[in-house]
């Protein structure tokens, strides 16, 4: 079973910065955890779960207009702890917050949710104006 735990959620002003992590452990004979495509997606109370960044295994990085050049996705060296980096944070990016992992395939949907096998539990992010 391959679990993804969140953290480093929080609360924060706006203009602010957190940065969150995602670390994958255990093992499932259809995903490699260091060969992966991973995902953040953020969740506002009452709203559905949308995309926000992806990362694929060899390091293509994927974002959301909504966020693009103000947070960075990164893996580290053994792809297996995925990072969100998150700057000039805004109320609108107050939400629980998601890491989630698929096996790489050919057409991956980056931001759909239902391409992802495995999901975190989620960390929250309040930013305050």
């Amino acid at each position: 079973q391959v679990q993804l735990e969140e953290s480093g959620g929080g609360s924060v002003q706006a203009g602010g910065s957190l940065r969150l992590s995602c670390a994958a452990s255990g093992y499932s004979p259809e995903y490699n955890t260091s060969r992966g495509c991973m995902g953040w997606f953020r969740q506002h109370s009452g709203k559905e779960r949308e995309g926000v960044a992806a990362i694929s295994w060899i390091g293509a990085k994927y974002y959301v207009k909504a966020v693009e050049g103000r947070f960075t996705v990164a893996l580290d060296n053994a792809k297996t702890t995925v990072y969100l980096e998150m700057n000039s944070l805004r109320p609108q990016d107050t939400g629980m917050y998601y890491c989630a992992a698929t096996p790489c395939v050919v057409g991956w949907s980056q931001f759909r949710a239902g391409v992802y096998a495995y999901w975190g539990q989620g960390t929250q992010v309040t930013v305050s104006s």
